[in-house]
């Protein structure tokens, strides 16, 4: 028996560190001897703190784990055997429901390995892939695995992996090298830094074996800064590599060398872009090349280099231990396999999922992530990042499949889900994403340089009450001018978010222009808030909390909000008790 604990980031925000070190101390006062290990994230991270009880092939998960519950499960369950049924949230017996639909290849080792020990990942087949490959494969017949599998780069725009690899394989010149994009920037976007996190070996591997299909004896993993534990455990995990003959010179006694560093990006949302991570590790400023020539004919120093992100690398280990057609008997025709996804927003459920590529986001958002916080109505789904687009509630039923997902006017992404309830300004939420690109863009493309400024402040002035009618029309033709005229995807892509709520939720624009009223009561310039006076009970809950103090009452009267020092909060809404606050 063995305990471990949840010690992803979102496990450490929760209080993860706490909880290992009362079960440390827990166990020392019993003179108890059992194994404690940090484990990454399985994806439940709405329960975290998590904390694994291992028996054999069992696990049990108990969530939300405080200090005063640790005494408990080590008693009755470490010492007495017995599991705590009233705090266990997942066992292997029984899975939560959030597990039941899911299909875990790429975050098959997630939540249930020690990602600082390589002989967890060992245990559980790894580098068994890297070694059929250099033993028994040659370079054309890991390609054509990876062409049976169906396997598309998890990064955003869904290219076959195996065309990548293919045509940096046959491309003229050497060096070749084999680069990670890890430089995951999606405001609402955590797959990748869960896999560095909770499996770093499983990268490692996927690598290796892209280096032998291409010919490539160098690896570099391309990681945002500020993922610091991310880049703990990739270097933990390459210092374990490397002592046990798995990365260097002359792997399973042949004559492949393969080695890989890490290299820290300064979180430039455009280096997500690969010609514009190229430039950043040859130490250039991140902005994006002409294509053609593509990264796999002149990448890096000019030399053919592949590029896939962290999510498309950890599915190759396993497609080359079970075979490609096992992969591809999940999703759908030209989507095969699964595909891992962050749920984030008004959601019960938030966390990782990992389902086959094919179910509908109706299954995804209900079925797996629990519905929506209070049981709200839904109103849309943010797909495919800052660079996506708003998918509405009437197109629930979409399959989640690239070619379906596109039809929307949204794209996959790298699995960013943001869900949104009926309390959701659309036009805000535009604003909000087209923001973010616009201060991420580079500054290379006229287009995008002004074009997103130009849209931003359209959209401002239309959630501050000051929209012309004519602004619609202006921000379509400025968003499709963006689009076509952009040099990179970060360009091409930053006006889907207005470009789609403009299609599905114009409405929302219309009354923020012709009646200066915002539907969903949110933009601050739009709303006043008021106290109810029959529903005042005169408690005075309201006043204390406002920090300009301009709410006024006593015991015998109904309080009051003074407008014209009101800088809408919302604090005195949140802590009213009767509901007397309301917004107008």
């Amino acid at each position: 028996m063995k305990i471990m604990v949840g010690l992803g980031s979102c496990g450490v925000a929760a209080g993860g560190n706490k909880i290992l070190s009362v079960i440390k101390e827990e166990l020392k006062n019993r003179e108890a001897e059992v194994k404690v290990e940090s484990t990454g994230c399985i994806g439940l991270c709405y329960l975290e703190p998590l904390v694994n009880v291992v028996e054999g092939d069992k696990i049990y998960i108990y969530g939300k784990v405080t200090p005063e519950m640790v005494s408990e499960i080590i008693d009755k369950h470490v010492i007495g055997k017995t599991p705590v049924e009233e705090y266990v949230v997942s066992s292997s017996d029984h899975p939560a429901s959030v597990l039941q639909k899911q299909v875990r290849i790429a975050l098959r080792n997630c939540g249930i390995i020690n990602p600082e020990n390589i002989d967890d990942y060992i245990g559980r087949g790894g580098y068994e892939g890297i070694k059929k490959a250099v033993t028994s494969m040659s370079q054309k017949e890991v390609i054509e695995e990876i062409k049976a599998s169906g396997l598309r780069g998890r990064g955003g725009a869904g290219f076959p992996t195996w065309f990548k690899w293919n045509a940096t394989r046959e491309a003229p010149g050497s060096p070749k090298y084999v680069v990670c994009n890890a430089d995951e920037g999606d405001p609402g976007a955590f797959m990748d830094r869960s896999i560095l996190e909770g499996d770093p070996h499983s990268l490692l591997e996927g690598m290796m074996i892209a280096g032998y299909a291409i010919g490539a004896q160098e690896g570099i993993i391309y990681v945002r800064a500020e993922y610091p534990l991310a880049i703990k455990r990739l270097e933990i995990a390459i210092e374990q590599a490397e002592a046990r003959g798995l990365l260097g010179e002359n792997l399973f006694g042949s004559d492949f060398n393969f080695t890989i560093r890490i290299k820290q990006g300064a979180g430039a949302f455009v280096c997500g872009e690969e010609t514009a991570l190229i430039a950043s590790l040859e130490g250039e400023r991140g902005m994006p090349r002409l294509k053609p020539p593509f990264p796999a004919q002149s990448g890096y120093w000019g030399k053919p280099t592949n590029i896939n992100n962290v999510e498309t690398y950890a599915n190759v280990p396993w497609i080359l231990q079970h075979g490609g057609a096992a992969f591809a008997r999940y999703g759908t025709e030209k989507s095969k396999g699964t595909k891992v996804f962050a749920l984030a927003g008004k959601i019960k459920h938030g966390g990782l999922v990992e389902v086959p590529m094919g179910l509908s986001l109706r299954e995804v958002i209900f079925d797996i992530g629990g519905g929506i916080k209070g049981d709200r109505e839904i109103k849309a789904v943010q797909m495919g990042g800052p660079s996506g687009g708003c998918i509405p509630a009437h197109l629930l039923d979409t399959p989640v499949d690239y070619e379906s997902i596109t039809k929307t006017g949204a794209i996959m992404g790298s699995g960013g889900m943001i869900v949104m309830d009926d309390s959701t300004c659309m036009v805000d939420m535009a604003r909000f994403f087209l923001d973010f690109t616009q201060k991420e863009s580079c500054g290379k493309c006229t287009y995008c340089r002004l074009g997103t400024k130009r849209m931003l402040e359209i959209l401002n002035r239309i959630t501050e009450g000051k929209g012309k009618e004519e602004d619609l029309e202006i921000l379509e033709s400025l968003a499709l001018r963006v689009k076509e005229g952009s040099l990179c995807g970060l360009g091409q892509t930053a006006p889907n978010p207005v470009l789609t709520t403009l299609r599905y939720f114009r409405g929302e624009y219309e009354a923020h222009i012709r009646e200066k009223r915002c539907p969903s009561k949110h933009c601050k310039a739009l709303i006043t808030y008021v106290i109810n006076k029959e529903k005042c009970r005169s408690c005075g809950l309201c006043a204390k909390k406002c920090p300009v103090s301009v709410i006024e009452g006593s015991k015998k009267e109904p309080y009051h909000i003074r407008q014209d020092g009101c800088m809408k909060c919302g604090n005195c809404k949140e802590v009213c008790p009767f509901g007397a606050v309301e917004i107008n």
